[in-house]
């Protein structure tokens, strides 16, 4: 009886499969960018807070990332390259927003700072201004200090650096934002349907999670 089950479930599988095969192309909707996958299943995004692009993308990125499986972790990895602001500044906001995200209100930080900068049109001018910001969220302002001075969180300000740096050198970080599946498939934004921008990015990222599992 399992054997039947199992057999009738892989047949209503396999549709699906050849379908999302037949839709997303290699080359046109995603390319290969490495030659092994992640240790872990992951979806990363190359973003900057300056960055209009990113601004807009912003709700459908939070959206995709709360309808991934349980063992798929979203990962924002900030970069400086766009140069709206001085680097420190950049630095400070990709910190702030990693000790956001450590006491789980990554989201609501990252859609106050991309308001404050794109709609408010009040940029930081030192690393107080973003202080402030975040400390609006129900963020312990002395929890917040240790954070951004701790060695996890300037570690991890300058592993996306290291990771910009080298992405840029191999020109497959060219622009922003950017989605980069399990550290091997790059995404192309541009053929996605901008009519249902959403839906196709999510079929895309499943079907690209599924390719080497």
């Amino acid at each position: 009886m399992k054997t039947l089950l199992s057999a009738a479930v892989l047949a209503l599988l396999l549709p699906l499969a050849a379908c999302a095969e037949a839709k997303f192309e290699q080359g046109k909707h995603y390319e290969i960018i490495a030659e092994t996958t992640s240790a872990k299943p992951e979806v990363k995004e190359y973003f900057s807070f300056y960055c209009g692009g990113c601004n807009a993308f912003e709700p459908i990125a939070q959206s995709v990332a709360k309808k991934l499986p349980d063992d798929v972790e979203f990962k924002k990895v900030h970069v400086d390259f766009i140069r709206a602001a001085a680097p420190e500044i950049q630095n400070a906001l990709a910190r702030a927003y990693l000790v956001a995200k450590n006491l789980g209100k990554g989201d609501q930080v990252a859609s106050a700072i991309f308001n404050q900068i794109h709609r408010a049109r009040a940029p930081f001018s030192n690393e107080n201004d973003i202080r402030n910001l975040v400390l609006i969220h129900d963020i312990d302002g002395e929890t917040y200090d240790k954070a951004m001075k701790s060695f996890s969180v300037r570690g991890a300000a300058s592993q996306m650096k290291k990771e910009q740096d080298e992405l840029s050198e191999r020109r497959v970080l060219t622009g922003v934002p950017m989605l980069i599946v399990n550290g091997k498939y790059r995404i192309i934004n541009e053929a996605l349907d901008r009519r249902n921008m959403e839906t196709e990015l999510q079929q895309l990222i499943s079907y690209l999670l599924e390719k080497d599992a």
